[in-house]
């Protein structure tokens, strides 16, 4: 059979060609350690490999989340753990001014340490984290949540939303907690507090109200207490629409307890004619704590000394009120911070199965295209040496020639 010289050169060309293409797949394997250069060379596997590349890089962004939200609440806490410091600071304050050997130029320095107390609250209120996003403002982050006014009181001008983030394949979790639920709020089982208007004239103080009996059908409402004076009896009303007499007019004596709807209150002092004490609630008696420390700062600030008895009667019993609702704050706040340090807990065991779960992925990624670098460099070595081969075949068979042989 004649082979004429174009098709000599034609098989030689395609043959070297084809080699040196096995040997350039090869080079480029051991370049990129790979060995999926396109998705023909192994479709399922590039298939597969395209699959787990998308969930390893949604783990990276869900662990980039949960960073995020791990910052932000644990500058939360920190801030948390200051208010607690300094509402246990009030308290003290406020305890110190019960005190029947303070003069008034005391009481008005425990004020002016309240004042203070009252400032750095509000600015722990208006916290940020660093970037000009306020914690404690719900979704209008960009403004602080929390503004004083020109009578000197301070009102909410955040929302109550909660900004979620996806810190997992199916979890959402809120990285802040809104002002209003933390320093205008308390918890359900916060009781009752007692009040009285500053405007009574006798001289009667209450202490701290008991709970006797959960289920009277009049516990959970708030509770009117209007005395006379000729003779010295008292009255117990619902404060509702309409209101319900609970105890009809009753002799009232110094120091007794008194017992209405499932509670009780002891009471010492005399009472004036149209005097009247207040027992609510505590989500209905007033939760700003802010107000709640204005209203004692007023009250310390207001002279006792050569007034008599019912302006020392007036004062412990603002201080009183004031007592019990810093407790309830501090209550509140502590639950927030239990709320805030279950979220990094499970922060924390989130991150630690986002970490198995990207690890077992890029170990399966590495077994569909990660290269066996053993394998590879002998086909290196076996596609050099043909391709070799035939480069040479052809130099010796191109030279072959008739005239070599006359």
């Amino acid at each position: 059979m004649r082979v004429s010289t174009s098709s000599f050169y034609e098989q030689s060309r395609a043959t070297i060609g084809v080699q040196q293409g096995n040997l350039l797949k090869v080079q480029t394997q051991l370049g990129t350690g790979s060995k999926i250069l396109a998705p023909s060379d192994d479709p399922l596997g590039a298939t597969r490999a395209l699959a787990v590349s998308q969930a390893i890089a949604l783990n990276t962004q869900y662990a980039t989340s949960r960073g995020q939200a791990t910052q932000t609440l644990t500058l939360e806490e920190t801030t948390l753990q200051s208010v607690t410091s300094v509402l246990d600071n009030v308290r003290q304050s406020i305890v110190q001014a019960g005190n029947g050997t303070l003069s008034d130029a005391d009481r008005a320095s425990i004020a002016t340490v309240l004042q203070s107390n009252l400032a750095q609250l509000q600015g722990l209120a208006n916290a940020d984290d660093g970037n000009g996003q306020f914690l404690f403002a719900g979704f209008k982050s960009g403004s602080p949540p929390f503004v004083s006014q020109a009578d000197g009181s301070v009102t909410y001008a955040g929302d109550q939303g909660q900004r979620l983030l996806q810190v997992d394949v199916s979890r959402q979790l809120s990285s802040t907690d809104d002002g209003r639920s933390i320093f205008q709020s308390v918890q359900g089982g916060a009781g009752y507090v007692s009040a009285s208007p500053d405007t009574n004239k006798g001289s009667v103080v209450f202490s701290q109200l008991s709970v006797t009996d959960r289920g009277d059908k009049n516990f959970g409402k708030d509770f009117a207490i209007n005395f006379s004076s000729s003779p010295a009896s008292y009255t117990v009303s619902t404060i509702a629409t309409p209101s319900e007499v609970v105890t009809t007019a009753t002799p009232f004596v110094p120091g007794q307890t008194i017992n209405f709807g499932g509670v009780n209150i002891k009471l010492t002092g005399t009472p004036a004619d149209g005097d009247s004490l207040n027992v609510k609630q505590a989500q209905n008696a007033g939760a700003d704590i802010f107000s709640s420390i204005r209203d004692v700062i007023t009250a310390l600030n207001k002279p006792t000394e050569g007034l008599g008895a019912p302006a020392q009667a007036n004062l412990l019993n603002a201080l009183s009120t004031a007592n019990r609702k810093v407790v309830n704050a501090a209550d509140t706040v502590s639950t927030v911070r239990a709320s805030v340090g279950s979220r990094l807990q499970e922060l924390d065991a989130l991150s630690v199965s986002g970490d198995s779960r990207t690890l077992a992925n890029k170990s399966y990624l590495s077994s569909i295209q990660d290269l066996d670098y053993a394998t590879a460099i002998s086909e290196f070595y076996q596609r050099q040496t043909a391709l070799q081969a035939s480069q040479q075949t052809f130099v010796k068979i191109q030279n072959i020639s008739l005239f070599n042989y006359l």
